[in-house]
C-alpha cells in the first residue's frame, strides 16, 4: 500500500460561514470552530437544546383506536382515500427544533501578523481543530473524558476580548438573556443564561478562563485579558428549569484543572480525551492508494476532484469522525450535533423513517459501538412513548415508533394528510435492526433489545387481525414512507416495507423468546409474499391493483434488501432480480443526498458495482459537501445536513464487505474507480474482524480474526464455499476480485 491516508482536513482561510466551520464533538457538546485569528467564533451546541413550544398537550399521539376497525373496513372494501380523514383534525405540527446555544467570541486587536501564513485544520484521530497565523495559535477539542469544550489560544503579548454571545441567526427576540462575569484565581468565570420565551426552561453556558501571564479585568458582558501568553477556556452548557448554580459549575470546571500534575494544561486534558476518542477512531481505516499530491490538498480543493480516490479516503475518514463525534447522549440528528442557526431545517430532528438509520448504517461494520449505544439510548428511553402510540392509534399492546422525534418525546404527533406518518407501523423493527446487528457482531444479546423486540411482536400480534381472500394477513392501514401509489392515497394496504418489518420483527423476537416462538413464527408465516409488478419490479405495495410511483427519493420498499437479509441474490434470486428492477426504475426525485446513498446501499447488496458508482458520483459531483466536510441535503450545498457525510462510509464498506451471522461476501460491488485498496478492522456479524486488500490484477486477500468458532458461507466473485473459523486463529483467504 501507499503512504498512510490523510486522517484530517485543512483550509488556507478561516471559515466565513458557520457551515464551513470545522467540527468537534463528544456526543453531548458540539463545537463549530471558525479559526479566525482576529475575530474567532466557536459556536457551542448541545444535544439537549430543543426549543420548547409551551404546549405539551399537542405532543400526544392522536386517540384514533376506536375508529380503526371502520377505517380497515373501508380500505379493504376498496376506498382508496379512506385514510385521509383518519386523524384527530390537528394541523401539521413539527417536533421542537434543535438550536445552537451561543458563540464564544474571541476578539483580538489588529496585529502586525495579518500577512503571515495561515492554516486551519482538524485532526480526525484526535478530534482537535487548530488554527495558526504567525505566532498566534488556537486549538479546540470536545473532551469525551470530561464532557467539556476545551480551547487554548497562545501568542506573545496576547490581548483578547472574550464574551459569550447569544446573537446567532434566528435567535428569538424574546429570549431572556442574563450575563455574568467574575474574576477567579485562574482568570475569570463567564456565564450566559438564556430563558426561552413563555417557558420555565432555560439553558446556561459557563466558561472558565485560565489566563497565563498578563492581566485580566471585567469588561461587561465579558472580560479582557491583556499581555498574556496563553488563555485556556473550559465551556459547558446545561439545559434546566429554575436557576443553575453557575458558581458550582465553575467549581466543577476548576476541579478539572487540578486532577493531576498534567491536568492543568491543555495537553493534559487532551491526553485524557484521546484514550477514548483515538481508540474508537483508529479501529477502521480505508486506504485507496491515492496520489500523495492529492492527499495533501485542502478539502475545498479536493472536493473539486470528484473522481479522486483521495476524496473518497478523506470523506470515509471524515464520515466516521463526524459520526463518532455526534454520538453519545443521542445518535446524530439531521444536522449531526451541529448548527449555527436557530431556524434549522426540518427542526434538526431525528427523522427515523430513513435518515437516522442511513446515518448510522456503518456503526456495526465500522466498529463504532459508541454510535450504536447512542442509538440504543434513544430507543430505550422512548419505549414508554412508543407504547402510548400503539395504544392510542391502534388500540394494541406493544410499541410503535414515531417517524420524527426531537430526542426527548417519542410520541407520534407529526403527521398530515400528505404525510400520514402516524400510520407507519414498521418503525420499531427498522430502529431495532441496528441493535440486532450490534448484538450479532459482538456475540451477546442485550436484554433491553430482546425485551423491545417482544414489544414489536406484541404489536403485530394484536394489529394483524384482518385477512384477504386467500387467507393471508393484511397490513391495514399501511404506509410506505413517504410515497403513495399512483392510483391511491398515501394510507393503503400491504406496503412492502410493512410486510418485511412485520415478518422480521416476529421472527427475530421468536428467536429470542422461545416461549412465544411458535405463535410468532406462525403469525409471520401468514403474511403475504412480496409481489412482482407488470414491469418485473418488486412492487412497493403487495396488494394487487396498487400501481407504483417510481420517481421518489425514498426506497422504503427495498427494506428487505437493505438492511434486512430477506431478499438477496443467493437465497432469493428471483426476488433479488425484481428488487434490482425496482432499483433501476427508481428516480432521484429532488436529488436528496439520502436518496442517492440509500440507492447505493441497496445496489451494493444486489452486487451492482456500476450502480453504486453512479449513485456515489451523483453525490461527489453534486457539490454536496461544505469545506468542513459536513454535507448538505441538496446539491450546491443547499441545507446543512449530515446524511451524506455519515452514510458514505457505510456505502464504501458495503461495496467491499458484507456479512450476516452465517455468510461473508467479499468484493460484491467493487467499482472500477477503486482498483487498489486496503480496508482494515471492519467487524462482521459472525464475530470476526477483517482486513481486506485488493489489487488491479483482480487478486485480493482477506485476513479474518474470529472470536467465535463457527462455519460460515464464503461468497466471492468466484463463487461460494464453506469456511470454518476457529476462535483466536487468524484465517487468510485469497480471492479473485474479477
Amino acid at each position: 500500500m501507499s503512504a498512510t491516508p490523510v486522517h484530517g482536513t485543512w483550509e488556507p482561510e478561516p471559515a466565513a460561514r458557520w457551515e464551513d466551520a470545522f467540527l468537534s464533538g463528544n456526543g453531548h457538546h458540539g463545537a463549530l470552530v471558525h479559526g479566525d485569528p482576529d475575530t474567532d467564533r466557536v459556536i457551542v451546541t448541545h444535544h439537549t437544546l430543543v426549543r420548547p413550544d409551551g404546549d405539551d398537550g399537542h405532543r400526544r399521539p392522536p386517540a384514533l383506536a376506536a375508529g380503526l376497525p371502520a377505517l380497515q373496513d373501508r380500505l379493504l372494501a376498496g376506498d382508496t382515500t379512506a385514510a385521509e380523514d383518519f386523524t384527530d383534525g390537528r394541523p401539521l405540527q413539527w417536533v421542537r427544533p434543535f438550536h445552537p446555544a451561543f458563540q464564544l467570541r474571541l476578539d483580538r486587536p489588529l496585529t502586525d501578523d495579518a500577512d503571515a501564513p495561515y492554516r486551519r485544520a482538524v485532526d480526525f484521530a484526535t478530534g482537535e481543530t487548530t488554527a495558526t497565523r504567525g505566532s498566534w495559535t488556537s486549538r479546540v477539542f470536545v473532551s469525551r473524558a470530561d464532557d467539556v469544550i476545551v480551547q487554548h489560544v497562545t501568542a506573545p503579548h496576547l490581548t483578547l476580548d472574550l464574551s459569550l454571545d447569544p446573537r446567532l441567526p434566528g435567535a428569538p427576540a424574546g429570549l431572556g438573556i442574563g450575563h455574568g462575569a467574575v474574576l477567579t484565581p485562574e482568570g475569570a468565570l463567564l456565564t450566559l443564561r438564556a430563558r426561552y420565551p413563555g417557558s420555565d426552561l432555560a439553558y446556561t453556558g459557563v466558561t472558565l478562563l485560565a489566563v497565563t501571564g498578563g492581566t485580566t479585568r471585567l469588561v461587561p458582558p465579558g472580560v479582557l485579558a491583556e499581555g498574556a501568553t496563553g488563555v485556556l477556556l473550559l465551556t459547558r452548557v446545561h439545559r434546566h428549569t429554575g436557576e443553575l448554580d453557575a458558581l458550582a459549575e465553575g467549581r466543577a470546571l476548576r476541579e478539572l484543572l487540578h486532577q493531576g500534575p498534567a491536568a492543568a494544561t491543555y495537553d493534559g486534558l487532551l491526553a485524557r480525551h484521546l484514550s477514548r476518542h483515538r481508540t474508537a477512531y483508529d479501529r477502521v481505516t480505508l486506504d485507496l492508494a491515492a496520489d500523495p499530491a492529492e492527499r495533501a490538498l485542502p478539502g475545498s480543493e479536493l472536493l473539486a476532484r470528484p473522481h479522486s480516490p483521495a476524496l473518497l479516503e478523506r470523506l470515509f475518514a471524515a464520515g466516521r469522525y463526524h459520526l463518532l463525534s455526534a454520538s453519545g447522549l443521542l445518535p446524530p440528528r439531521l444536522t449531526g450535533l451541529w448548527t449555527g442557526d436557530w431556524n434549522t431545517a426540518w427542526s434538526g430532528a431525528f427523522t427515523t423513517n430513513a435518515n437516522l438509520n442511513l446515518q448510522t448504517a456503518s456503526a456495526a461494520a465500522a466498529a463504532l459501538p459508541e454510535v450504536t449505544e447512542a442509538h440504543a439510548a434513544l430507543v430505550h428511553r422512548q419505549l414508554p412513548h412508543w407504547r402510548d402510540n400503539a395504544r392510542a392509534i391502534f388500540g394494541t399492546r406493544g410499541a410503535v415508533a414515531p417517524s420524527h422525534t426531537d430526542g426527548e418525546c417519542g410520541h407520534t404527533y407529526h403527521f398530515s394528510r400528505e404525510y400520514p406518518l402516524h400510520l407507519w407501523t414498521a418503525g420499531a423493527d427498522w430502529l431495532l435492526k441496528p441493535l440486532v446487528d450490534h448484538d450479532e457482531s459482538h456475540g451477546a444479546q442485550d436484554p433491553r433489545t430482546t425485551a423491545a423486540l417482544a414489544e414489536a411482536a406484541l404489536f403485530y400480534e394484536d394489529f394483524l387481525t384482518r385477512t384477504d381472500d386467500e387467507g393471508h394477513l393484511v397490513v391495514v392501514p399501511s404506509y410506505s414512507p413517504e410515497n403513495r401509489p399512483a392510483n391511491a392515497s398515501w394510507g393503503t394496504l400491504n406496503a412492502a416495507m410493512d410486510l418485511s418489518a412485520a415478518r422480521h420483527a416476529l421472527l427475530t423476537a421468536a428467536d429470542r423468546h422461545p416461549r412465544h416462538a411458535d405463535r410468532w413464527r406462525a403469525l409471520a408465516d401468514r403474511l403475504p409474499p412480496h409481489r412482482t409488478n407488470a414491469d418485473g419490479a418488486l412492487a412497493e405495495w403487495a396488494r394487487p391493483g396498487l400501481e407504483d410511483t417510481y420517481d421518489h427519493r425514498h426506497l422504503s420498499h427495498l427494506y428487505g434488501v437493505w438492511p434486512l437479509d430477506e431478499i438477496n441474490p443467493y437465497d432469493t434470486p428471483g426476488l433479488a432480480e425484481a428488487a434490482h428492477r425496482a432499483l433501476e426504475l427508481r428516480g432521484a426525485e429532488n436529488d436528496s443526498a439520502h436518496g442517492h446513498l440509500h440507492h447505493a446501499l441497496v445496489a451494493a447488496r444486489l452486487r451492482d458495482g456500476s450502480r453504486v458508482a453512479h449513485a456515489l458520483g451523483r453525490v461527489l459531483g453534486g457539490d454536496f459537501f461544505h469545506a468542513s466536510l459536513m454535507s448538505a441535503h441538496y446539491p450546491h450545498r443547499d441545507v446543512y445536513n449530515a446524511d451524506a457525510a455519515h452514510a458514505l462510509p457505510a456505502v464504501l464498506i458495503e461495496m467491499l464487505v458484507q456479512s450476516t451471522p452465517g455468510r461473508l461476501v467479499l468484493l460484491p460491488a467493487l467499482p472500477d474507480s477503486c482498483p487498489r485498496g486496503e480496508l482494515r478492522g471492519v467487524r462482521t456479524r459472525f464475530g470476526a474482524s477483517l482486513d481486506l486488500t485488493w489489487a488491479p490484477d483482480g487478486s485480493a486477500t482477506a485476513v479474518l480474526r474470529p472470536d467465535r468458532t463457527r462455519r460460515i458461507e464464503l461468497r466471492t466473485p468466484s463463487g461460494a464455499e464453506p469456511l470454518d473459523l476457529v476462535a483466536g486463529e487468524d484465517r487468510a483467504i485469497s480471492v479473485k476480485a474479477r
